[in-house]
């Protein structure tokens, strides 16, 4: 566990995944397992009632966004929100830390993503409430690392294998890649980890998370091309290109065919493999990013992640919030009704 961040939990702000160690991390993911019913819609949850969550999300963004206000609103609290500069009192001048210390005064937690590294931090450091951090620019997002990480688990656990010993192959944007970043650091809680990493020139990982995973006694290969990368791994992890974090020139330059697809899989011989991308991924031509002609392999876990993001998020606020799991029970009913369409 790092010194600069207060270990996870209640009371407490969720900036960063060095918050967790091997215990706090599967108590959060213990946890997540238990609200799968209300997640899934299968039960009905009110133990956040009288709750306010504050969604402050100040970057486009779908599916993060929508799935902490789903995970919030799913136990029974209510959710007031914002999109972009635009519509915020900061294209007025306010500073953050105005804008933070007004807003947690209406709320009981807040999610916020942010353009700038260190921004959430600033947030948190202004709020009355604790503060999730929901991607701040390159930095960190550590509620995402925390779901593939939950997801990864299920899937390695479905093949009789376990996150120790992992092999994992991690494809594309290193270097803007925040997801790549948290994900790394938080996987090298576990032992005895292999990396294998491919990124177009000019967008490989920054070096202090290379030094972070390898101190830790986890190996870290940087090879040449895909077909390299993926042969043999139990896991792949692919990442679009994040052409809005860089200049023109390089976004030009990364810009063409697939950066993973049926035909390098199968001449590698690893169509088996786990196929996760933390999404959005690029449909469009020359996108360089994850092909939909894989979307048919046994192995892929893109929507695992986005379905369990719900689990993990509404652990995370019932722990920030100091929410017992004995409440969640007492606070929940079998839905009466049933969707037609599942």
């Amino acid at each position: 566990m790092s010194h600069e961040f207060a270990p996870f939990g209640q009371g407490r702000h969720l900036l960063s995944v060095l918050q967790f160690d091997r215990e706090n991390l599967r108590a959060l993911f213990e946890l997540a397992d238990a609200v799968d019913p209300i997640a899934k819609r299968q039960a009905v949850c009110t133990v956040l009632d009288g709750a306010m969550l504050g969604s402050l999300f100040f970057e486009p963004s779908t599916r993060t966004r929508l799935s902490f206000e789903s995970a919030f609103l799913r136990l029974g609290g209510e959710v007031t929100t914002t999109t972009g500069f635009t519509f915020s009192s900061m294209a007025k001048g306010e500073s953050i830390a105005d804008t933070s210390r007004v807003v947690s005064g209406y709320s009981d937690v807040l999610v916020v993503r942010h353009p700038d590294e260190g921004s959430v931090g600033e947030f948190a450091a202004a709020s009355v409430v604790p503060v999730i951090n929901a991607g701040d620019g390159t930095g960190e997002h550590p509620s995402q690392a925390l779901l593939d990480l939950y997801t990864l688990e299920k899937e390695l656990t479905a093949r009789g294998k376990t996150v120790d010993g992992c092999r994992i192959a991690i494809l594309g944007d290193l270097k803007f890649g925040r997801t790549v970043h948290s994900l790394m650091k938080l996987m090298s809680l576990h032992d005895g980890l292999d990396f294998t990493l491919f990124s177009p020139p000019g967008l490989e990982l920054p070096p202090g998370v290379k030094e972070y995973v390898e101190a830790r006694g986890h190996a870290v290969h940087v090879v040449t091309s895909v077909a390299e990368a993926v042969r043999g791994v139990d896991v792949i992890y692919a990442t679009r290109v994040q052409r809005e974090r860089m200049a023109t020139d390089l976004a030009q330059a990364n810009a063409h065919g697939d950066l993973l697809n049926r035909a390098i899989l199968a001449d590698a011989g690893n169509l088996d493999a786990i196929i996760m991308h933390p999404l959005p991924r690029d449909s469009r031509p020359d996108s360089y990013d994850l092909s939909d002609d894989v979307d048919d392999l046994p192995g892929l876990a893109i929507f695992h992640q986005t379905d369990n993001g719900l689990n993990v998020r509404m652990a995370i606020f019932l722990t920030a919030l100091g929410v017992s799991l004995e409440a969640v029970h007492l606070t929940t009913k079998q839905r009466p009704w049933k969707a037609t369409l599942r």
